[in-house]
């Protein structure tokens, strides 16, 4: 993580209850809550306000909550986030089938029409590359009433909050669920280009240093015996273009 938990018994006092329900409700206490818990003020106002969100008599019923905060936590890259809230996904009767295929969801037979109204919608709140249409909420009042979209609205910003907070941390999973490939990969960032631009830049480098040089009419190798490529033999980069964009990690979010 980019930043540190601190020692259980340097949190504020009034955080023990939340960490006892999480030791109790996971069997340990969330790196992501030892985070938020480190501005005590900021961890009290986040846990409200997710509890009223996630809360029994929300009209968004919890099997779709969880479907829309995994797949927001997937367009987000917050390995955590969709680790603890798949888990939870499949505790509230979802199939291995149907989490797996959530990334594809538009390419798949496995939704109902409702909770692909609710799936776009969460895609066009999320992505920095799409917008919310009239489209939109046309497709949403099918299925829900203007109090339920303000809820799943409310749901959708607050796992935006959870998983980016998760993410920019880098708090990783903790092993609640053990379905792979659930983190979707998302758009090239400005730091891939970067790393695109510096493996071409070796590649040249490499191109022209094994190019065959003339002297005196003879051509001799340009690679001496101590020449270290920057490239494989399978032409995989080992040099700055082979740095993986990192994965992210996941969120204060609790999901009940």
């Amino acid at each position: 993580m980019r930043v540190k938990t601190m020692p259980i018994g340097s949190y504020a006092w009034y955080l023990r209850p939340f960490f006892w329900n999480q030791r109790r409700k996971y069997g340990r206490v969330l790196d992501a809550a030892l985070l938020w818990a480190r501005s005590p003020r900021l961890f009290l106002g986040v846990a409200v306000l997710y509890g009223m969100i996630d809360r029994r008599r929300s009209p968004i019923e919890p099997a779709l909550r969880s479907l829309v905060t995994v797949r927001v936590s997937q367009i987000n890259g917050c390995g955590f986030c969709v680790d603890l809230n798949a888990a939870t996904l499949l505790r509230r009767g979802a199939s291995p089938q149907r989490i797996e295929a959530l990334s594809a969801w538009r390419q798949s037979v496995l939704f109902t029409e409702r909770e692909r109204a609710a799936l776009d919608y969460a895609e066009a709140v999320t992505r920095s590359d799409a917008r919310v249409e009239d489209g939109h909420f046309e497709r949403l009042r099918t299925y829900f009433d203007d109090d339920a979209i303000v809820e799943l609205t409310g749901l959708i910003a607050f796992q935006n909050l959870s998983s980016k907070f998760n993410s920019a941390l880098a708090v990783p999973p903790q092993g609640f669920c053990s379905l792979p490939g659930l983190v979707d990969p998302g758009p090239p960032t400005e730091s891939d280009a970067r790393n695109d631009r510096g493996t071409h830049r070796l590649a040249e480098k490499d191109k022209v240093a094994a190019t065959p040089q003339a002297n005196s009419g003879d051509t001799a190798p340009a690679n001496g015996p101590g020449h270290k490529s920057s490239v494989d033999p399978a032409g995989e980069p080992t040099g700055i273009g082979a740095l993986a964009r990192p994965t992210s990690a996941g969120p204060g979010s609790r999901s009940r």
